[in-house]
C-alpha cells in the first residue's frame, strides 16, 4: 500500500472519530452537552434572565424568589412574548412537603363587556388586537401568590434586576429584535410607539434599550405589594387608557381578580408520571396523546420513523378534537378531565386511527358534568415549571399610560357560538395554550419543562416526553431533535377541521419518511419556525446533580453553579 494511501485513510479515520466525538450520542441534531450542575439550575429564553435567577439564587433566595425575578426581567428583554400585562401558570415542586403544587393565574374578562356586544356589532370572532380581547392582566398576582405560599427574600429584592436593566439599559438579542421589529404595527395603538419603539423604530439586535417607565412601575409593585397594582394607580390608569380606547375594563375587575391554586393532574407514561394543569389551559392535550401512544411500541419504530410520526399526527388531532370541544373556564362548565385522560378512553380513541391520514375526527362524547417559558431548582431541590405570556407576541397593543408594559389579548381565544363550552362570558377566563409541564419518577421529581409556542405546546410536550423516555436520548437531545407541528386541528374558537389538516417538519428527517408519510395521505409542508422553544431542568437522584438544556432555536440559556 502506498503511503499516501495509508496516510489518506489515517486522516479520514481521524476525522471521523473527532467527528463522533463531538456528538457522544452519534444524534447529528445535537447541538451541544447539556448544563450540570450541584447546587442551582435556571433555563430561560434570555440569557441575561438565566443569570439573573442565578444571582437570586447565590444570595440565598430559592427556586421560586428566582423565577420571579428571571421572570420580571423576562418581561423587559423579551417583550415580545411577556410582561407584567399577561398572565401566568406555574407547577411547583415543594421539596419541603414533596408534593407539586399547581398555580392558576390567568386573568378573567371584563364584568362590563357582554357576548350580545358581539353579536349585536356582527363580530364573526373576537378582534386579536385593540382594547375588546384585552382581560385581566394575573401575572403580578401569580408573582406574589408564589411569594407568599413559598418565597424567602423580600419581594424588593426579587424585583430589584429587573429595575436596574430596565433603568440602565441592556443590549436586545437577535431573535428579540426581529420580533420586535414585526410588531412595530402596533404603533398604531397610544403608547405602544412612545415605550416601545425609540427614535421611531424598534431596537435593532445589539442596540441598548431602556424602559425607565416599567422601572417605576415594579419599584411601585415591589413597595405597595400586588394591591398597588389590582387596587391603585397602576389598576386606574390601565381602566381609563383601556376605556378611552373604547374597551370595558373597570376597577371592579381588579379588585376582584384572584390567583387560584389547583391540583396537577398526570397520567402515567412507562413508568413516568407526567403533569400538566387542568383546563383553562390545553395541557390536557398532550396527556391524551401520550395516553394513545402508549398503546404502541414507540420505540421499536425508530425516531424519524413514518410509522411513529404518523401514529403522533393522528394521536395530536384526537386530541385537539377534544381540545376544541371541551377545553375551558371550569368555573362555569363542569369538564370530565378524568374522563379524557383515563387509559380506558385512550384505547377507545386509538381504534379510530387507521394507516391513512384522517381527513376529520369526532370529539369524545363523554358524560358532562407567544410565550416564555422559565424553569428553576435551588440546592433544597425546590422546582419550578413556569410559563408567562401576552399571547400575540406583543399583545393587544394596549400600552397604558407611562406605565412601560402592553395587555394581553387573551380574550381573543373565546368562541362567540352560545351553545360552545369555550363562549365568552362576563368575568371568565378563555382558553389558554400556555401550559407548563413536570415529570416524576417513583413520586421523586425528573424533569422541570416546558415547550412555548401556542397549540406547539403540547405537541411539543408529548415528543419531549417521547424522545426522552422512548429514544433515550438526553435532555439537550430531547429538545434539540427536529420537530412535527400539526396544524388546522379543529379549534375551542368554533373552527372545524375537515382536511386532515397540515404537518410542518424540520430539517432532519428523511426524504423516505417525508414521501411514506405523503403516501399514508399527510399534507406536508416545511416552515423555519413555529416550533416553539424549550426550557428543562433534570434530576439526577443518583448523582444529585441537575442537568440543565436550553433552547437551541432561541436565545436562551441554561446555566448552573
Amino acid at each position: 500500500m502506498k503511503k499516501q494511501t495509508v496516510i489518506t485513510i489515517i486522516l479520514l479515520f481521524t476525522l471521523f472519530v473527532a467527528q463522533a466525538q463531538d456528538r457522544i450520542t452519534g444524534n447529528q441534531f445535537a447541538t451541544r452537552s447539556e448544563v450540570i450542575a450541584q447546587h442551582g439550575m435556571a433555563a430561560t429564553s434570555q440569557p441575561l434572565a438565566t443569570q439573573v435567577a442565578l444571582d437570586i439564587l447565590k444570595a440565598g433566595g430559592n427556586a421560586i424568589d428566582a423565577a420571579i425575578a428571571a421572570n420580571a426581567v423576562l418581561g423587559l428583554v423579551e417583550p415580545t412574548g411577556n410582561g407584567m400585562g399577561g398572565d401566568l401558570f406555574a407547577i411547583i415542586w415543594d421539596a419541603k412537603s414533596e408534593k407539586l403544587y399547581g398555580l392558576n393565574a390567568s386573568g378573567r374578562s371584563p364584568y362590563d363587556l357582554k357576548l350580545d356586544y358581539f353579536l349585536e356589532n356582527n363580530y364573526k370572532k373576537i378582534p386579536s388586537h385593540g382594547p375588546l380581547p384585552v382581560s385581566i392582566p394575573g401575572a403580578v398576582d401569580g408573582w406574589f401568590e408564589m411569594h407568599k405560599k413559598f418565597g424567602s427574600m423580600k419581594m424588593k429584592e426579587i424585583l430589584q434586576p429587573a429595575v436596574n436593566y430596565a433603568n440602565n439599559g441592556f443590549p436586545v438579542t437577535e431573535l428579540i429584535a426581529y420580533y420586535w421589529n414585526r410588531s412595530s404595527s402596533l404603533q398604531r395603538f397610544p403608547g405602544f410607539k412612545e415605550t416601545f419603539m425609540p427614535n421611531g423604530k424598534a431596537p435593532a439586535k445589539g442596540e441598548i434599550f431602556k424602559n425607565p417607565r416599567l422601572a417605576k412601575t415594579f419599584e411601585a409593585i415591589a413597595k405597595g405589594g400586588r394591591d398597588a397594582f389590582y387596587k391603585g394607580e397602576i389598576a386606574q390608569k390601565i381602566v381609563d387608557y383601556v376605556k378611552e380606547q373604547g374597551g370595558f375594563l373597570s376597577l371592579r375587575d381588579f379588585e376582584d381578580h384572584h390567583s387560584d391554586w389547583v391540583e396537577p393532574i398526570n397520567v402515567n407514561y412507562r413508568g413516568y408520571d407526567v403533569w400538566e394543569l387542568p383546563p383553562n389551559g390545553q395541557g390536557t392535550a398532550a396527556l391524551q396523546m401520550l395516553n394513545i401512544l402508549e398503546n404502541y411500541d414507540i420505540a421499536s419504530m425508530g425516531f424519524g420513523s413514518d410509522e411513529y410520526m404518523h401514529l403522533f399526527i393522528e394521536a395530536k388531532k384526537l386530541a385537539f378534537e377534544d381540545r376544541a370541544k371541551y377545553y375551558s373556564d371550569m368555573d362555569f362548565n363542569k369538564i370530565p378531565v378524568e374522563a379524557l385522560i383515563s387509559k380506558e378512553y385512550a384505547k377507545e380513541r386509538t381504534a379510530l386511527i387507521k394507516d391513512r391520514s384522517a381527513r376529520s375526527y369526532p370529539a369524545g362524547e363523554l358524560e358532562m358534568g407567544n410565550t416564555i417559558y422559565l424553569t428553576v431548582a435551588d440546592a433544597e431541590g425546590n422546582m419550578i415549571s413556569l410559563i408567562q405570556s401576552n399571547y400575540r407576541g406583543m399583545g393587544s397593543g394596549m400600552t397604558p399610560g407611562d406605565l412601560g408594559f402592553i395587555l394581553q389579548d387573551r380574550g381573543e381565544l373565546f368562541s362567540l357560538d352560545k351553545d360552545h363550552m369555550n363562549v365568552y362570558e362576563p368575568h371568565k377566563r378563555p382558553f389558554h395554550t400556555i401550559i407548563p409541564a413536570f415529570i416524576t419518577k417513583d413520586g421523586k421529581p425528573f424533569v422541570s419543562f416546558g415547550l412555548m409556542g401556542g397549540a406547539m405546546q403540547p405537541q411539543g410536550h408529548a415528543q419531549i416526553v417521547i424522545n426522552l423516555v422512548d429514544f433515550g436520548m438526553n435532555l439537550q437531545e430531547a429538545g434539540d431533535a427536529p420537530r412535527i407541528r400539526h396544524y388546522g386541528s379543529s379549534q375551542p374558537t368554533g373552527e372545524i377541521m375537515t382536511d386532515g389538516g397540515i404537518v410542518n417538519l424540520e430539517s432532519g428527517f428523511s426524504f423516505e419518511t417525508l414521501n411514506a408519510l405523503m403516501s399514508r395521505g399527510h399534507k406536508i409542508q416545511f416552515s423555519k419556525g413555529g416550533y416553539g422553544g424549550y426550557q428543562a431542568i433534570m434530576w439526577d437522584d443518583k448523582n444529585k446533580v441537575y442537568f440543565g438544556a436550553s433552547e437551541s432555536r432561541k436565545d436562551g440559556q441554561a446555566s448552573g453553579y
